[in-house]
């Protein structure tokens, strides 16, 4: 057969390309790394390249798997990592295939446990000092079908044969608000900036997402006058450690994640919580934990502040470590949010840095930015304000017994992920992780345990001073 010459040549290139065996080479982009996040909210994989990568996702529900076409590209070894990387206990995921499905395109796909929303997006190449730098990403988030309310999941973890439980089950049937969906909520829906396709022999699979649940104050309002007046209650404090997943946070001088000893101390926090009963004039109230995550995942600031309303926390405390441009910097600080212009400088330059952690960690924009325009309206009541600075006051002298404060008082700026406007809210910044000696205090267990301790007295301080109303949950 004869071909025309360009075409000849073409032929000509490919078959030469073919004989070098596997070279890594790439028509479009190449890829840098990947990565697998694997939690029980949700499953992320992240392909890193040099380039933006396209792509066409397909799902097929029998059995459960998600392929996606990457083109462009030659399958090189980072992305046959990827089958390596996915983890035995994995919640989402049992296995991947990887190959050269074309010349030019490679084919990815997940084999899945269960079904799943699945969402298929790029993130543009993210700058920050301090954190990661990534370049191109193109993320799969692999979703729960049906999501667990997390305050019935926090009661069941503490029923029988436990008597609190009793108390727990009858405060949820007694004072819980509805489950209904809420349009305004940012569970997974289907995907946007890529649309994943299924089958016409399979188009009864399950791609549109089911809405998550929220507490909001106009459900708690409409079933307030349902439920008897109820004195019995339980405490709870949701615990947010910072960044997590794609987003590492501050990184110190010896390699310290601030992700990874943040989540070290909520747990500790969560451990002393959930063995304290506080004394008050309504009699003793147990409490409980609450972690927005409680593994190295990454969640979105406007989500974390949503999880701690759908468990009707009575406080919100954000764990951080803080960072600085020179390792000089040191001291612990407590932040509340502000209705108005930061007190400091610096306030306002820790707000800018904490609320670019979605620009890091990675949100998909074409699915999320109605939900995050809402969740970062100032939200911020002076009530709530003003219960946080109290909050914030009991940590700092409570963190001056065992350390050094870099600010005597608390700061306040525009904080994201302190704009719930009905739980007192603080952020925590336990050390100056770019500062040597503090980086080394906070991967110590002592000082750990020595900070948990500090913030779990200023929390019981707080209760004692300022006692959750004798009221039904909603009301």
């Amino acid at each position: 057969m004869s071909y025309p010459q360009p075409r000849r040549r073409f032929l000509q290139t490919t078959s030469a390309l073919l004989m070098l065996g596997g070279a890594d080479i790439a028509w479009g982009a190449t890829i840098l790394a990947v990565r697998v996040w694997p939690a029980s909210d949700y499953t992320r994989v992240t392909i890193e390249s040099d380039a933006a990568l396209t792509t066409t996702p397909l799902f097929i529900a029998n059995p459960p798997r998600l392929a996606v076409d990457i083109e462009g590209i030659e399958l090189n070894p980072a992305l046959k990592e990827l089958v390596g990387k996915v983890r035995s206990d994995d919640p989402f995921i049992t296995g991947v295939r990887v190959g050269q499905y074309t010349a030019n395109t490679v084919r990815l796909v997940l084999d899945l446990r269960q079904m799943v929303l699945p969402q298929v997006f790029n993130l543009p190449p993210v700058r920050s000092s301090g954190n990661a730098q990534y370049q191109h990403r193109l993320v799969l988030d692999l979703y729960p079908t049906k999501v667990a309310d997390p305050l019935e999941a926090l009661i069941a973890r503490h029923t029988n044969p436990d008597p609190l439980g009793e108390l727990l089950a009858r405060q949820m049937n007694k004072a819980a608000v509805p489950l209904t969906p809420s349009a305004s909520q940012s569970a997974p829906i289907a995907p946007q900036q890529s649309t994943v396709t299924t089958p016409a022999s399979n188009a009864s699979s399950p791609m549109i997402a089911a809405p998550t649940v929220s507490a909001s104050s106009t459900d708690s309002k409409a079933t307030a006058g349902q439920s008897n007046h109820n004195t019995e209650r339980f405490i709870i404090v949701a615990l947010d450690p910072g960044h997590g997943g794609e987003d590492p946070g501050a990184i110190g001088p010896r390699g310290t994640k601030e992700k990874d000893v943040v989540l070290q101390i909520a747990h500790r926090m969560r451990d002393r919580i959930n063995n304290t009963v506080i004394k008050t004039r309504m009699g003793p109230l147990p409490m409980r934990a609450y972690l927005t995550r409680d593994a190295d995942f990454f969640v979105p600031l406007q989500l974390r502040v949503e999880k701690a309303r759908r468990v009707q926390a009575d406080l919100f405390v954000s764990i951080h470590a803080d960072a600085f441009m020179t390792p000089e910097a040191r001291g612990a600080s407590v932040f509340a949010l502000s209705q108005g212009a930061a007190t400091s400088a610096a306030a306002r330059w820790m707000a800018s840095q904490e609320n670019r952690a979605d620009l890091v960690g990675g949100l998909n924009l074409k699915v999320q930015d109605a939900t995050v325009q809402r969740a970062l309206l100032d939200m911020s009541t002076t009530a709530q304000i003003n219960d946080s600075l109290k909050l914030g006051n009991e940590m700092l002298g409570q963190i001056r017994r065992i350390g050094k404060l870099h600010k005597p008082q608390v700061e306040q700026a525009g904080f994201a992920v302190l704009k719930a406007p009905d739980i007192p809210s603080v952020l925590v910044e336990t050390a100056f992780i770019s500062n040597p000696d503090e980086e080394a205090r906070l991967n110590s267990e002592s000082y750990q345990n020595e900070l948990s301790d500090a913030l779990m007295r200023s929390i019981e301080r707080y209760f004692l001073r300022n006692p959750p109303l004798a009221r039904n949950r909603n009301t």
